[in-house]
């Protein structure tokens, strides 16, 4: 099928692009995007061993240059690929693997309300499973994905440290059930993404449908791994303003961001060896988002803000980029780094 970059490439140019102004005016992703990303292989990347890491984040910008609601809403699925490759349950790895890397069977994730302290979202062990109780804050894709990852704190553990504390990973169809009650949120950019509040309350999900049981600190170690790939958001956006200033006429300002393009990825790779370095790489990359967005508005002008340029939309996608997937040390970092000294 081709090199994994070429293929995302086709598909950001030929289908994700030219639609994108389209998807942010009516908040809603064709059924053929998502077929695209599926005929293109692109549903399986997190399972296969023949992708390397780099090829991978590398196919999360591309995309998320040509379409950020599309890549948003789709990104989400390769967590649940990666849970059902690792899983010990079998049973649920073999119904479910095949067809979600494929993109026939297409997934979600909500793991925000086990990320606080205090959490969220509790589970607490009953007999033949779990009892979910609590908010899912941000869940992407309702009404998108036919299955949806849920973590939460396991309240057998609400004391332990982070050694010992464990949230328990679900995966669930992502429709309606008893106990859950779905609030639709109103987002200023990728609306499209259907992204929704789970208010749940005695939600019961059977012991079958566990993936894992990671001990807390393993849980933040994975949201470490996917701050790098969050930040691939920022970069798409910032990597599109800069190709879009170059074609309004601006080479040096193009250039200049793509140089501070290619640092702020150097820094994010690094920060996946170094902990330490993640914060503020992320919140780098969004700043930079940023910068491009307002030096594309100046580079086309009036057409920024009069009819559908795609400025104007980039503008918000940047400005999302910000808070989308964000933890206290990223928004402490760009705290610091915003604001005039």
């Amino acid at each position: 099928m081709g090199d994994v970059l070429d293929r995302a490439r086709e598909v950001a140019a030929d289908v994700l692009f030219p639609a994108a102004d389209e998807v942010d005016r009516t908040s809603t992703i064709p059924e053929g995007h998502f077929r695209a990303l599926a005929d293109a292989g692109l549903y399986g990347l997190a399972a296969s061993d023949d992708v390397a890491f780099s090829d991978f984040v590398g196919v999360v910008e591309i995309l998320a240059g040509a379409c950020l609601t599309t890549t948003f809403t789709w990104m989400q699925h390769h967590g649940v690929v990666r849970g059902l490759s690792a899983t010990a349950n079998t049973a649920l790895r073999e119904r479910h693997l095949a067809d979600a890397t494929r993109g026939a069977t297409r997934c979600g994730v909500a793991f925000a309300g086990a990320i606080p302290q205090p959490p969220k979202l509790w589970a607490t062990a009953v007999d033949g499973g779990w009892r979910l109780d609590g908010v899912a804050p941000l869940v992407t894709g309702w009404g998108l994905v036919d299955l949806l990852q849920v973590s939460a704190r396991d309240a057998a553990t609400a004391d332990a440290d982070d050694e010992h504390a464990r949230v328990v990973a679900v995966l669930v169809p992502a429709t309606a059930a008893d106990g859950v009650t779905v609030h639709p949120l109103d987002l200023a950019a990728a609306n499209g993404s259907r992204t929704v509040r789970l208010d749940v309350d005695g939600w019961f999900v059977g012991e079958d449908a566990v993936v894992a049981t990671p001990t807390r600190a393993e849980f933040l170690a994975g949201q470490h791994f996917s701050a790098r790939i969050n930040g691939c958001l920022a970069l798409g956006v910032a990597g599109r303003c800069a190709a879009l200033v170059a074609e309004a006429g601006e080479p040096d300002a193009a250039a200049a961001l793509r140089k501070a393009l290619d640092a702020v990825r150097d820094d994010l790779d690094a920060g996946l060896a170094e902990a330490p370095r993640m914060a503020p790489a992320r919140a780098a990359a969004s700043a930079l988002a940023v910068r491009a967005a307002a030096t594309l508005t100046v580079a086309v002008g009036s057409r920024a803000i009069v009819g559908r340029h795609p400025a104007r939309r980039l503008a918000r996608e940047a400005a999302f980029t910000l808070v989308a997937a964000g933890r206290p040390e990223i928004r402490a970092e760009l705290l610091d780094v915003l604001p005039p000294k």
